[in-house]
């Protein structure tokens, strides 16, 4: 079966998939000026989903560079301004820490504003903002002070890009506490993560791989089949559990093609959450297959797939036939575009690691 064939039956058999492990501060509904399942790069689906949240909450606002007229670098916040207005679409300074820190003090005053951070390598002058003031302020504030933030961030290879366009730098969100860390892989997901993120009292980097975003494919706005922080099984095999997440997963499904036509089937699971991780369904296809190798697109030294695999060493130990393999880019800076195919994770790679993983 196709990743697309896969991706249709998953969105078209929502309920089968649905699984409670999110509680948000409401739960999000269906646009109601759109019905059915429509075809959407995720680019789209993720304007489509905020334009829902606006419309459902006039407390949702947008803040960013370039955000109003131009409608972002990517165009994901195009017409958004001229629906909602100057008041809820801002154009904001050069200055991701006065944007972030902005936010907050907007959520203290009982808004959901949702911040766009134009580059993943533009995230760092809000370091601080986020990791030591937006993380901590429900704690500082024993539970009375609530934080419902949005950050979003492109980020991610496979553009062609420079160094500070084309950074993986998840790993150092999800390992900071009182946050809440996503990305989605489909424009389905991306439909609908984006407003269970914007509905959570939580703050939440909200990671957009930013070169999946001009690939369409079917969103079900209707069904949102399964909670912000639930994992996936989206391909089903039998030799090795593979597990990605963001643009990873069509490297995954690319590289699982590629096995079937040699006669080996690999379980692709997408993660979806990198803070908090939905172990049930990865244990749960480990504890079938016996091996796993975790793909990355971001450093592999302190990083999720070690996170992962650590994890899974623990609470699946006697089901492995095979130690937990990694696949990730070189723990170097990201390299000139022209370098760009040979330092991320290529199908190639990732069954260079099933294939030893088979051989223990």
């Amino acid at each position: 079966m196709s990743a697309r064939t896969e991706e249709e039956q998953f969105v078209t058999d929502a309920a089968v998939a649905a699984r409670s492990t999110e509680t948000t501060a409401s739960a999000p509904v269906a646009d109601e000026g759109v019905r059915g399942v429509q075809t959407l790069s995720m680019a789209k689906a993720i304007t489509a989903g905020l334009r829902a949240a606006m419309r459902a909450d006039d407390k949702v606002l947008l803040m960013g560079e370039d955000i109003g007229p131009l409608g972002g670098v990517f165009r994901v916040t195009e017409g958004l301004q001229a629906e909602f207005g100057d008041r809820r679409v801002l154009d904001t300074p050069l200055a991701e820490s006065g944007i972030v820190g902005a936010a907050i003090g907007l959520a203290m005053r009982g808004y959901r504003p949702v911040a766009e951070i134009q580059f993943d390598g533009f995230i760092f002058p809000a370091f601080d903002q986020i990791t030591t003031q937006l993380a901590r302020q429900t704690v500082r504030h024993d539970g009375t002070v609530s934080m419902p933030v949005v950050i979003r961030v492109p980020y991610g290879g496979h553009i062609g890009s420079i160094e500070h366009h084309q950074e993986s730098p998840e790993a150092y969100f999800a390992h900071t506490p009182g946050l809440r860390v996503v990305s989605p892989s489909s424009p389905h997901d991306a439909y609908w993560m984006i407003q269970e993120a914007i509905a959570s009292d939580d703050p939440v980097l909200f990671l957009e791989p930013k070169s999946r975003y001009w690939p369409k494919g079917p969103v079900d706005h209707d069904h949102s089949g399964m909670p912000l922080h639930a994992s996936r099984v989206i391909r089903q095999g039998t030799d090795v559990t593979v597990v990605g997440h963001g643009a990873m997963i069509s490297t995954l499904l690319q590289a699982a093609d590629i096995a079937a036509a040699e006669g080996r089937s690999l379980e692709v699971v997408d993660l979806r959450s990198l803070s908090p991780i939905d172990y049930g369904p990865l244990l749960d296809s480990v504890h079938r297959t016996g091996r796993l190798v975790v793909a990355q697109e971001a450093y592999g030294f302190v990083s999720i797939g070690s996170e992962i695999a650590a994890t899974v060493a623990e609470r699946a130990f006697y089901s492995l036939e095979a130690p937990v393999l990694r696949v990730s880019s070189f723990d170097t800076p990201f390299p000139p575009a022209a370098l760009e195919a040979e330092y991320l994770p290529s199908p190639d790679r990732v069954l260079e690691a099933v294939d030893r993983a088979l051989a223990y």
